[in-house]
């Protein structure tokens, strides 16, 4: 059901896009509109595949419609924005676009072209400078390297010992038709070169099943840290069978933390690093649990949680939980889509606090669907834990 409605809802915005694109700039029965409209129709077709299949292909195979289809999905998204936002000038100049009366023969329309195509064809290429700037702009950023933040976070019950603990926060990867094995590479010799102590993976890490990705997922092996790598599941993993990740992830050291608890001893000290199942997980029968995660623990020590959805915080400020670390919101991806972001997470990204809890989000070192950013550099963040 959800698919039928989202692409209905699909072609009735690429209905619109065809009329100010195309309908609006081209004679009735010419080749450029003939071509503007088959065009159409094959981009939509290509990001439905994307959408739909782009995640149960083998990458090899899918590539080839997945990165049309993507980055006509950001496309169709800045020029629906720019051409949205140009209805409010056209509408004011309607006045002078009924001034001059429309070509009264087809003869005449060959001679010149009414003001209100003109107003069309002006207002269709301001709209498609405005989506390939953004795009082109957006590519750059996003298959770039993802940036290194350092974050100092102070925690009221840490103990005084193992403060200095460096935590590398990663999430949202999402391994799998566009994102391969070279950028988790470049990913694991980021994480290396800030030898932190402990590596963090807050869901959303592949896009695809085990048997298809194992090979773009292996650099994860060559994580290094003083204390290890731990993994909390996101939604997406779900929608590839989150079962047997759980499996292969052990293979290259990296240890799930399912709705439960470690103790991490740092330089004497002693704090809980606690993990739960993503916010979806019921949907699998496999909720998140934030008291069955802190069940046990010792009330003096800090807790440090990961959860791959910000608004999974109340749980951790009933819970008492001193810090999460969270991802998924990608810092909105393509701006201005944040403000959506914010209304659905209560959150972004970046350093928040709520009563004796405090969070943290990460924008995600990858990406999701467009490999496109704007406005969200992608990022890896060093959390250094202070008292």
């Amino acid at each position: 059901m959800f698919i039928l409605v989202a692409s209905a809802l699909l072609a009735v915005v690429h209905v619109y896009l065809w009329k100010r694109l195309v309908a609006d700039t081209t004679r009735r029965g010419t080749r450029a509109r003939r071509v503007g409209t088959a065009a159409l129709v094959v981009l939509m077709l290509l990001m439905v595949a994307a959408l739909t299949l782009g995640t149960s292909t083998d990458p090899a195979i899918a590539q080839w419609f997945a990165w049309p289809g993507y980055l006509w999905l950001a496309t169709f998204f800045y020029l629906l924005l720019a051409l949205l936002v140009l209805e409010i000038p056209r509408l004011f100049l309607r006045r002078w676009v009924r001034g001059k009366p429309e070509p009264a023969s087809e003869d005449a329309e060959q001679r010149g072209v009414s003001r209100r195509v003109v107003l069309a064809r002006g207002s269709a290429a301001v709209a498609g400078v405005v989506a390939t700037g953004f795009v082109g702009y957006g590519v750059t950023v996003a298959t770039g390297a993802p940036t290194v933040t350092r974050v100092p976070i102070s925690l009221r019950r840490l103990d005084p010992r193992a403060a200095g603990c460096r935590i590398a926060l990663i999430s949202d990867v999402h391994l799998g038709p566009i994102v391969g094995r070279s950028f988790t590479e470049r990913i694991v010799e980021l994480i290396n070169a800030e030898r932190p102590d402990v590596v963090a993976i807050a869901g959303d890490l592949v896009d695809g099943d085990v048997k298809h990705l194992a090979e773009a997922a292996a650099p994860l092996g060559d994580l290094r840290s003083t204390h290890g790598t731990f993994y909390v599941t996101g939604n997406h993993e779900y929608y590839s069978d989150y079962r047997q990740w759980l499996d292969h992830l052990p293979s290259l050291g990296v240890r799930p933390l399912r709705n439960e608890h470690v103790d991490i001893e740092h330089n004497g000290g002693t704090f809980h690093l606690a993990g739960i199942n993503d916010h979806t997980g019921y949907q699998w029968q496999d909720p998140g649990d934030v008291a069955r995660a802190v069940e046990g623990r010792d009330a003096d020590r800090a807790v440090v949680m990961l959860a791959h959805q910000p608004r999974d915080v109340p749980g951790a400020v009933e819970h008492d939980v001193d810090l999460m670390l969270a991802g998924h919101t990608h810092g909105g991806q393509l701006s201005p889509f944040e403000l959506a972001v914010s209304l659905q997470q209560g959150a972004v990204a970046g350093s928040y606090t709520f009563g004796d809890t405090k969070m943290y989000v990460t924008r995600g070192a990858g990406f999701w669907g467009p490999p496109v950013r704007v406005g969200a550099p992608p990022d890896i963040t060093i959390v250094e834990l202070t008292k």
